[in-house]
């Protein structure tokens, strides 16, 4: 073979080795741009599931004494514009069980707000206002249980007759209020604006325009405020409203 010809032969050996050495090199830079594989005695590992599982939100729920002491104004937090309806309660003991429904058949629309609302529940016989009394409260497959504490000036009896005259008690650690109001079931109060003093809290009432159904039934209002004050009065402005109660509690 003439040496010219062996000696290309040669480097034609040496440029397919050189090649061959330098792509298992650029295999691993590749790879290194992306994920790392697990090597041989590293196992597939799962994805690490949470510590804790949360746990579905517990159902917010108060209570307010009214009508001194017959009734009870059960306070939940949901649209205000679907307020759940009480059945009867049951009391066993300073116990009382009551269990709320929504309105209607539960297919009505509802505004999407999140706020207090207030359903009326009669205070079973045997029960005592002036004693702390536990509420068992069930609602949408849930059962909560709180303390309404009991209160000295409340004198009437569960179970008699209510004398329809308006009345007031504290919740939430007397940042709220549930007003209880008789009259036409069709024109609830329009609250104007309230007005919050060191003696007194002023609520101020828009009245309603139009004609109101002829019917004599409670209406109850919630009202938010500061809970900075201490043994006020609540004074009712304008709507036929006009009165100053106690708040109990």
């Amino acid at each position: 073979m003439p040496l010219r010809d062996a000696y290309d032969d040669h480097m034609i050996l040496r440029r397919i080795a050189s090649v061959l050495l330098v792509a298992p090199a650029l295999a691993v830079v590749g790879c290194a741009s992306g994920t790392t594989p697990a090597g041989p005695s590293s196992p597939a590992q799962a994805p690490t599931p949470p510590a804790t599982t949360p746990a579905a939100s517990e159902m917010q729920a108060d209570a307010a004494w009214l009508d001194d002491g017959r009734l009870l104004g059960v306070v939940t937090w949901g649209s205000s514009s679907c307020v759940p309806v009480a059945e009867a309660a049951t009391a066993s003991g300073q116990e009382v069980a009551v269990t709320l429904t929504d309105p209607g058949d539960g297919t009505q629309p509802c505004t999407a707000d999140f706020s207090p609302r207030a359903s009326l529940v009669g205070v079973p016989e045997g029960v005592n206002p002036q004693d702390d009394v536990t509420v068992a409260l069930t609602y949408l497959d849930q059962t909560v249980r709180f303390e309404v504490d009991g209160a000295d000036d409340l004198k009437g009896v569960p179970g008699e007759a209510t004398d329809y005259a308006p009345s007031a008690g504290w919740f939430d650690d007397e940042k709220g209020i549930v007003l209880l109001t008789w009259g036409s079931s069709s024109c609830t109060p329009i609250v104007e604006r309230i007005d919050e003093g060191a003696d007194a809290i002023t609520v101020t009432f828009t009245p309603h325009e139009g004609a109101c159904t002829m019917d004599m039934g409670p209406r109850l209002t919630v009202l938010s405020v500061s809970g900075e004050g201490d043994d006020q009065d609540l004074v009712l402005v304008g709507d036929n409203l006009d009165a100053t109660l106690p708040i109990i509690g």
